[in-house]
């Protein structure tokens, strides 16, 4: 799978870091890559609508 270089500001550097910290990774690089697959697993699972209740609509006089 090809390489991509992200050019980092100080702010996202320091939140890598810290997700690299608290989840014992080695690099800079595991962490954004466990950043986005968790945000991407949340967005499947909001698009699939898994996890949502039904709500009982009431009509109202239009």
């Amino acid at each position: 799978m090809p390489r991509e270089e992200l050019e980092l500001d100080n702010e996202a550097r320091e939140l890598l870091e810290r997700v690299r910290d608290e989840f014992g990774l080695e690099g800079l690089d595991q962490a954004a890559e466990m950043m986005l697959r968790r945000r991407l697993r949340r967005g499947t699972r909001e698009l699939t609508g898994r996890g949502r209740a039904m709500h009982l609509i009431k009509g109202g006089d239009r």
